[in-house]
């Protein structure tokens, strides 16, 4: 059973959307997969589940007074199940703090092996909760989309994965970089220039095109690959969840990673600035 934190500091970046859509799409593909909703606003749990609840159980799952596995439930997407957000996130958030850390560690190794892949919706921060995610998990995939203020959220995550390596997680390791919402324009593709020169394999091969078929399957309240099963986001998506499923990420030194973010925003921007020169 893999465990992969979907985590980006920054909001608006498609983070729920890739959650979301490779969960449908590993379901899909015959695989089980449980999608875990610790962002607050509960986005995941309203696109393909019954929405966020104000109910304790997800707090006291990191008490350890409650199971995770019994707080799955079917999702609107086949194969798919869904544990919601609840507005306890806030309050674990707050009072647990770094004891989120080891109820996410404990929580995660508790779940049974009822599913092949467990993604984790994290909130668009690096608080506790984020935190807590990057502990209990395996993997990080960091999803973005091609602006140069969405690259700025790649360095923050990198080095909190180095000072979890470090401290808590020694065998965590960055799956892949997965870009989405991906346009024709000149930004875009100085954007993944970058992206591809700076972080090499780390990011994933095919990327998701831009298309209202995304924010139409939220309204409808199932992944892309379920609303408009031929449409040409649908298979990108499916393209990046095959990789994902084929991909074997080796962990890098935590300093490693640290220096390459440091050193990769700043080409960026120096990069952009140039081009409007």
């Amino acid at each position: 059973m893999r465990t992969i934190a979907i985590i980006n500091r920054k909001g608006g970046c498609g983070k729920t959307a890739a959650a979301v859509s490779l969960a449908g799409a590993l379901g899909e593909s015959g695989r089980r997969a449980l999608l875990i909703d610790l962002d607050p606003q509960g986005s995941a749990s309203s696109w393909i589940g019954p929405g966020p609840t104000d109910g304790r159980e997800l707090f006291e799952a990191f008490l350890g007074t409650q199971s995770l596995a019994d707080l799955a439930q079917p999702s609107r997407a086949s194969g798919v199940d869904v544990v919601p957000a609840s507005s306890w996130l806030v309050t674990a958030e707050r009072t647990l703090q770094v004891d989120l850390a080891l109820g996410a560690i404990r929580a995660l190794e508790r779940l049974p092996a009822a599913w092949d892949f467990v993604l984790i919706d994290c909130p668009p921060t690096l608080g506790y909760l984020a935190s807590a995610a990057l502990c209990g998990c395996h993997e990080v995939v960091l999803p973005l989309q091609p602006h140069g203020l969405d690259a700025s959220g790649i360095e923050p995550v990198l080095e909190e994965m180095a000072r979890i390596r470090r401290q808590l997680n020694p065998g965590l390791v960055l799956t892949g970089i997965v870009v989405g919402r991906v346009s024709r324009t000149n930004h875009a593709r100085d954007v993944m220039a970058w992206l591809r020169e700076t972080y090499g394999r780390d990011v994933f091969e095919p990327t998701i095109r831009d298309s209202i078929r995304v924010p139409e399957s939220a309204t409808a309240g199932l992944p892309i690959t379920a609303y408009a099963p031929d449409a040409k986001v649908a298979v990108d998506v499916r393209a990046v969840a095959d990789e994902l499923v084929n991909r074997d990420p080796d962990p890098q030194p935590a300093d490693a990673a640290e220096a390459d973010g440091q050193a990769g925003w700043r080409g960026l921007v120096g990069r952009l600035v140039g081009s409007r020169s």
